[in-house]
């Protein structure tokens, strides 16, 4: 990992100081462990005294990371979430070290701002380190056309859990003799290998749990306020609910980021001239989230609700529960399906509902399909082309004007590596392991068989309120009716006795408030999603008040 002043500062005497009044100061030993890969219980240290590294253990052999000094601390986000270490801390030069809490360190970054924004940089900082130097830290082994293998790498590339992949068709003889030393089979791939311990054929689930990314790893199951989905509406509820001082829990089905997690620019974002990756946008967020003290689970989905001794009660899919005094629903829509043979055959494996770094490199500048004409779509489009593919564009509509932003019709019209062919349609799909071609007509006999790696599917939208059936009242297309479009027939007696109207965001369901896609009559747009999460919380105020 590279050295900079950012990911290793080194803390002058007042910050030492500063430190020093609110830790526990002790003296270390040659050869010990302040605290082991894997381990989910350990404090921040600061070194006052000595020398302590930073090791990565891989195959039974450790590799130095860092070396930390007088003045340096150790950690990165991990410390902030009390998620699994990915390396070790090991004393090879006696000395002395002053130790907080994870609690401790979260209120002295409260209340000491300069100093929490060195801390916070630098486990930011080492934590991007992490993710290019030490990705050995979790691998996962499995075949490129296993559906279970790209699962779990979207799953930690989205989430941005440092790993590696090794790819048994790839690297032949290392992966043969890596599965001879764990014990494990061809047909029990694919392997996660994360702390010494294997997970064979785990899902996203089973590895988040062995993670500490679930609930498993929070001891309460009750809050002030739970977000259900971690796009950017959910994220701003989050970051403004746990500011506030409000308890605070974000659930999200797959991966933080949403939809826009997994754009490849975000051009039209108020502050950000030069645009920004929805990875990057949505990393800061979580971060942001996380600093004032909100916990983050996933995968988490919600598969019912019910009201119970004053509070909102989810019940999850794995059958667990939480509460909430008022409920955030920003669980987004996703793209629809589209209607062809076979598409679950390619799913996965060459069929993507998304165009990130991943599927980029996968289709490995080869040619692409991508179907739908809104932003997603030409974001995407622009993306993959940059990253070397010829890209064909299939729209039903006659134009990309109908529902794409002007400036990228512009580049996609400029663009010579990228052709649209309108008014067509996609009418089949071809290839054994993987997707190999595409057919498309324009009506009447006139298919054409498009070669191409991948098929990236943007189009139209359904709503994730499904689980919310029989709770609220949705719209004709089921998205979640709020405040002002709610008539006097979606709210009757309940809300006569509470005599008053909804809140800016509220459902008929009172405390529970609907924010971004999954909203009827919203935006659809980043920026609108993260001003209605952010608002939203002003209304969990007002409701809390009431309720008190």
């Amino acid at each position: 990992m590279a050295e900079d002043a950012v990911s290793f500062p080194v803390l002058d005497e007042s910050d030492m100081a500063t430190l020093d009044a609110v830790g526990t100061r002790r003296a270390t030993s040659t050869g010990e462990y302040l605290f082991r890969e894997g381990d989910t219980d350990y404090d921040f240290h600061v070194v006052v005294a000595g020398a302590v590294e930073i090791v990565l253990g891989s195959n039974d052999k450790e590799q130095v990371i860092t070396r930390h000094g007088a003045g340096r601390f150790l950690g990165e986000l991990n410390m902030l979430t009390g998620r699994r270490a990915y390396l070790s801390a090991r004393v090879v030069e006696p000395g002395e070290v002053i130790v907080l809490s994870r609690t401790a360190l979260r209120q002295l970054m409260a209340t000491h701002p300069h100093l929490g924004d060195i801390i916070l940089g630098a486990f930011v900082a080492r934590r991007t380190g992490l993710l290019a130097d030490a990705a050995a830290a979790t691998r996962i082994v499995g075949s490129r056309y296993l559906p279970e293998t790209r699962r779990l790498r979207e799953f930690l590339t989205r989430n941005r859990i440092p790993h590696q992949w090794l790819d048994p068709d790839r690297d032949g003889e290392a992966v043969e003799q890596l599965l001879r030393d764990i014990d494990v089979a061809a047909d029990e791939l694919p392997v996660v290998i994360s702390s010494g311990t294997v997970l064979r054929r785990p899902t996203p689930g089973v590895l988040a749990d062995f993670l500490g990314l679930t609930l498993a790893s929070l001891p309460e199951r009750c809050f002030d306020l739970v977000v259900l989905g971690a796009g950017p509406a959910g994220l701003a509820a989050a970051v403004y609910g746990a500011s506030e001082g409000l308890s605070t829990l974000l659930a999200e089905k797959v991966a933080a980021g949403g939809q826009a997690g997994a754009s490849s620019r975000i051009e039209n974002y108020l502050g950000f001239p030069m645009g920004i990756s929805g990875g990057d946008l949505t990393f800061a967020a979580v971060v942001q989230a996380e600093k004032f003290g909100a916990h983050l689970t996933l995968p988490c989905a919600a598969a019912s609700l019910r009201e119970e001794a004053g509070h909102l009660v989810i019940r999850l899919s794995d059958g667990s529960d939480i509460a909430g005094r008022a409920v955030i629903v920003a669980s987004g829509a996703r793209y629809r399906r589209l209607e062809v043979d076979r598409l679950e055959d390619f799913e996965g494996n060459g069929v993507y509902y998304a165009a990130t770094e991943l599927e980029a490199r996968a289709c490995a500048a080869e040619p692409v399909v991508i179907v739908g004409g809104g932003n997603s779509a030409g974001q995407a489009a622009l993306f993959l082309a940059e990253s070397g593919s010829p890209v064909t564009v299939v729209i039903r509509a006659p134009s990309l004007d109908r529902s794409m932003s002007r400036y990228l019709v512009e580049r996609i019209e400029a663009d010579g590596r990228i052709t649209v062919r309108r008014a067509t349609r996609v009418t089949a799909l071809d290839g054994d392991q993987t997707l190999r071609s595409v057919r498309v007509s324009s009506g009447g006999d006139d298919a054409v068989a498009l070669r191409c790696a991948a098929l990236f599917s943007f189009i139209g939208a359904e709503p994730s309120s499904g689980w919310l059936s029989g709770c609220v009242s949705l719209d004709s297309k089921g998205f979640i009716l709020t405040d002002r479009s709610l008539d006097e027939e979606h709210l009757g007696r309940r809300w006569e006795v509470l005599g008053r109207r909804p809140l800016p965001f509220e459902t008929s369901m009172p405390g529970l408030f609907a924010v971004g896609d999954v909203r009827s009559g919203s935006m659809k747009r980043v920026a609108s999603a993260v001003g209605e999460g952010s608002a939203a919380v002003r209304s969990v105020h007002e409701f809390l008040d009431f309720a008190h």
